[in-house]
Parts: C-alpha cells; sequence; structure tokens
C-alpha cells in the first residue's frame, strides 16, 4: 500500500488576506495514494494473531449484550464520541458535557466547544445506529454523518465534500510547508469510490477491514474539516456491519487520543507502505479499548445494583414502578431532565415525575439546582465513574 506524490502549483489569491511572507506562489507535493478495493495481502503469523486476539476481546465485549443493557451501550458511544473530539483537541469533561446535553434538551444555549463535541455524539449514534445497517455502504451515508458532526460549527461545508486542496500542518495560508498534503481534488471520485467498494466488501477480518478503511479516509481526505471524526466513526460502523460488534462499541479513541502520537505516527506507517506497522497499532488498541470497555461495564453495573439496594431500602415499590425503569436508563443519561426520563422509559409524565422524587429521596438522583422549572438531576457516581476510565487510559 503506497501511492504516488504529484506535484502541484500553489498560486497567491490576492482577494485573501495573508501576511507578507505567505503571499507568493510555490509548489508542493499532494499524496495520491494507491486504490485498496483489490487490497488482499496475507498478514505475517505474528501481526494474524495481534489481530485474531483483538477481535476475541471485541467479541467478548458484545457476548454478554441483552436488549436490558442498552443504556451501557450509549454510555460507550458517548465516550468514544467524547475522546474522539479530544484527538481533535476538543476538550470538554464528562461532568461538564452531560450538563450542557441536558441544557441543550431544555432548549438552552450552550458553548460552542460543547455543541460540537455533542454533536460528535450525534454524528457516532447515527453512524453506529442508522448507517452500519446499510447495504450497501455509499458516499451519501459519509454526508449524512459529516452532516450532523459538524451542523454547528461549520454549517457552510457540513455534509460537503471538499471543492479545493486541503492540506494538514504548515500555515493557514497554502500548503507549501504542510506536513501531509491529500490528493488533488481531481482524484477525490476515483478514490472515494474505491474506499467504497473496499468497505462493502467482506473478504477481510472485520477488525483489519475497519482499520485500512479509517486510514485511506484519512489519507483521502475528503472534506474540509472533520476528516477525523468521521473517519473515526467509520471504524464503528465497519465492526457493526461486519458483524464484530453488534451492541457495544470499543472506544477505541479513548486509546488513540492518550497515544496521539502514536496514532499519527502509524498513520504515516500507512502511506508508506507498512500496512502491518499500522495495523498492528490499531488492533493493539482495540484490544485494550475492549478490555477498558470491560471493566467500564463492570462498574457501571455495580453501580446500578447500588442504586436499586438505596431506592428498596428506603420504601418498598412494586415491581414494576417507574423508578426502576428509570435507573435502568441512567447510564445513558448522565444528568437527565423529566422530559429525558418520560422519552427514555416510556412511562407516563406523572408517574416519572414521582420517580424522580423517589430517586431524589434516595440519593440516586442530585438536583442541579433549585429553580423548579427545566430542572436537571444528576446520578450519583456515575459521572465520577466516567473520569475514572478516562485517568485509567
Amino acid at each position: 500500500m503506497r501511492g504516488r506524490y504529484i506535484s502541484q502549483s500553489w498560486a497567491y489569491d490576492p482577494a485573501l488576506y495573508a501576511p507578507p511572507r505567505y503571499r507568493k506562489a510555490c509548489t508542493f507535493d499532494a499524496f495520491v495514494p494507491d486504490t485498496i478495493a483489490g487490497f488482499n495481502e496475507p498478514l505475517s503469523a505474528e501481526l494474524a494473531g495481534i489481530v485474531s486476539d483483538a477481535e476475541a476481546a471485541v467479541h467478548a465485549l458484545n457476548a454478554h449484550a441483552r436488549p436490558a443493557l442498552k443504556p451501557l451501550a450509549r454510555l460507550l458511544l458517548r465516550t468514544e464520541s467524547i475522546a474522539s473530539s479530544k484527538v481533535e483537541g476538543l476538550q470538554a469533561d464528562a461532568r461538564s458535557l452531560a450538563r450542557a446535553e441536558a441544557n441543550a434538551d431544555a432548549g438552552r444555549n450552550v458553548g460552542p466547544v460543547v455543541a460540537e463535541v455533542l454533536a460528535n455524539i450525534d454524528a457516532m449514534e447515527l453512524a453506529v445506529e442508522e448507517t452500519s445497517p446499510a447495504r450497501p455502504l455509499t458516499r451519501g451515508h459519509l454526508v449524512d454523518i459529516h452532516q450532523a458532526l459538524l451542523r454547528t460549527a461549520n454549517v457552510g461545508i457540513a455534509g460537503r465534500m471538499r471543492a479545493m486542496q486541503n492540506w494538514i500542518g504548515g500555515n493557514d495560508y497554502n500548503p507549501c510547508a504542510a506536513a501531509f498534503v491529500p490528493p488533488p481534488v481531481d482524484h477525490l471520485d476515483r478514490l472515494l469510490e474505491d474506499l467504497l467498494e473496499f468497505c462493502n466488501g467482506e473478504h477481510l477480518p472485520p477488525l483489519m477491514q475497519a482499520g485500512i478503511a479509517h486510514a485511506q479516509f484519512e489519507t483521502i481526505h475528503p472534506f474540509e474539516d472533520g476528516n477525523g471524526r468521521t473517519g473515526r466513526a467509520l471504524i464503528h460502523v465497519l465492526l457493526r456491519r461486519r458483524g464484530l460488534a453488534p451492541s457495544y462499541v470499543p472506544p477505541i479513541s479513548v486509546v488513540l487520543a492518550t497515544h496521539k502520537d502514536r496514532y499519527i505516527n502509524g498513520i504515516v506507517q500507512f502511506r508508506q507502505g507498512d500496512v502491518e506497522g499500522w495495523l498492528e497499532r490499531f488492533a493493539t488498541a482495540a484490544a485494550q479499548a475492549a478490555g477498558l470497555a470491560e471493566r467500564y461495564l463492570a462498574e457501571a453495573a455495580s453501580l446500578q445494583q447500588g442504586w436499586r439496594d438505596r431506592l428498596a431500602a428506603l420504601s418498598p415499590l412494586r415491581a414494576d414502578a417507574a423508578a426502576w425503569a428509570v435507573i435502568d436508563e441512567l447510564p445513558g443519561h448522565p444528568v437527565i431532565t423529566l422530559p429525558v426520563a418520560v422519552s427514555a422509559t416510556g412511562r407516563s409524565k406523572s408517574s416519572t415525575a414521582v420517580a424522580i422524587v423517589q430517586l431524589a429521596e434516595a440519593g440516586i438522583l442530585v438536583p442541579l439546582s433549585k429553580s423548579k422549572r427545566n430542572r436537571s438531576w444528576e446520578a450519583d457516581g456515575l459521572l465520577d465513574l466516567l473520569a475514572n476510565l478516562d485517568r485509567a487510559r
């Protein structure tokens, strides 16, 4: 897996302001990768073992999934989305983000960084829940994920393939000192069709397919911005559609964000033809993520059981009481409002309101304000668990 460099010219546009040192013509080399649809190179025995072990770890993570645990799946998906944003330098801690999400649900404004991270959660949910079952995967699906991702940050380019040269590193005015320049625009159609053909095939192990597709997507860089987050969503589309991660996403971005330099160097290795070097890093990250997720889910389930015990100790409730249903849904909504609780549980507004009072009396829900309007509650201990996972990477 290699490619070729194409020498390109850059002419300064006087209509666009730039400091004097950038107001000159220059040349640069854009990289055009080889196509991958027909890729079927055998893995070395050592790498085949690493990939197989990583797939076994992801499979084990999903082995005990059942419908009742769906809120835990949403918890993992949120974690992956937040970490994917962190790779791009978008920092939002779990507590601030959960509270901002409740504010957004109530129609209140949130800050631009938080809004962008929340959009990444929406984009990841779209990718995993709606795009994954699509047969075949099309360019339109990638556009939809990108549209969801940038709908708040940059509506002008959201859901639009780039129509100009982009680049990574260097300066904002020309690509002449860039660290990497993706293919020129006139190569995008061919390369994207090839990538989609590869994604729709099933001749490679799922994790190997996802790793190669992600690296190729990052190399093509088909959007002006948001390529990294869209490309990491593509990983989970492929793992879900190939049946390796039908319920729980391994939060691979948690590991990638921790070892960002190693992640970037792996993509560079791929572009230089070292596919095995990249796949080893990717598979290792997937295995680590699956292990983290198993521990994370066990701690979340233990926390839930503790909530149930506290509620039962406070007062006897019927088995079908709405409070039990709210507890079931809390992992997916670390900060919850009455409308969200009603929507998540499917219970009536009145019975859910009673449930929230009961949970607050048991110390399971902690009110975040004294206001009676648009009130929100935090699930006791859950956001601490999220923060501990972030630190345990």
